[in-house]
């Protein structure tokens, strides 16, 4: 059996571990990072070439399942994804770790978009932690605001004229984003629901601070298409194939 797995996740690493050794795995990477954390099993990095294309690559290399387990915002690929499998009859799955929830004490502001957590950010703070990814900040290029933006690899043009970079990894401490929040004078917080617990801590140290969190809801999942929200349930899924 052979098992595409669309990554570039913990959950998708995790998952290629628990398959190796049983069946084919090829993890496909999307080449966005300079250095990606590797999964065992086959690796391709870079695009399919939409959804034909990766239609192609399906019947080219018998994939007898694929397994969308792609960040949780990547709508495009996931959408690539359903269409291709359907094309080449081919089961898909997706991967997809549950999402944050806010508890007490939480100053939570959902909106669907970044242009939609730009605008929220009027009256809120003049200085901005944004942990959204470097892809995004064309959406914040016009904003007054002072930004401390973090990602893995250098972002590029366009992005707000007044910003800090720090280039980091985590998974982080809720010590250390307690620290950074209070060495930049962070007055708000803007980030995805990514659901991921590496970066979860600076939710905690939000809350601690009474700081305002401008969060952005998660794409859907494409309409029709199961969901796993562990590596475990989307291995057990592999079995019964």
């Amino acid at each position: 059996m052979h098992v595409l797995i669309l990554g570039g996740t913990a959950e998708a690493r995790a998952l290629a571990g628990l398959l190796h050794g049983r069946v084919r795995v090829t993890s496909s990477l999307a080449g966005r990072v300079a250095n990606p954390r590797l999964p065992a099993g086959e690796v391709r990095i870079g695009g399919f070439g939409g959804a034909d294309g990766l239609a192609a690559w399906l019947r080219e290399h018998g994939a007898d399942a694929v397994i969308d387990a792609t960040h949780p915002f990547a709508a495009r690929i996931s959408f690539n994804a359903a269409l291709a499998a359907a094309a080449a009859h081919v089961p898909l799955l997706a991967l997809r770790r549950p999402g944050w929830a806010p508890v007490a004490g939480d100053d939570w502001r959902p909106v669907d978009s970044l242009a939609e957590a730009a605008a929220a950010l009027d009256g809120l703070g003049d200085r901005v932690f944004l942990t959204t990814g470097r892809m995004g900040l064309a959406a914040f290029a016009d904003r007054p605001e002072w930004f401390l933006v973090r990602s893995v690899d250098a972002p590029g043009a366009p992005m707000p004229a007044r910003t800090e970079v720090l280039l980091d990894r985590g998974p982080f401490t809720v010590e250390g984003e307690r620290e950074l929040l209070d060495r930049h004078r962070i007055g708000v917080l803007v980030t995805k629901d990514s659901g991921a617990a590496a970066t979860a801590p600076k939710l905690t140290a939000a809350r601690e601070a009474g700081i305002p969190v401008v969060i952005v809801r998660r794409p859907p999942v494409p309409a029709g298409v199961p969901v796993a929200a562990t590596p475990e349930e989307a291995a057990a899924w592999v079995r019964e194939r």
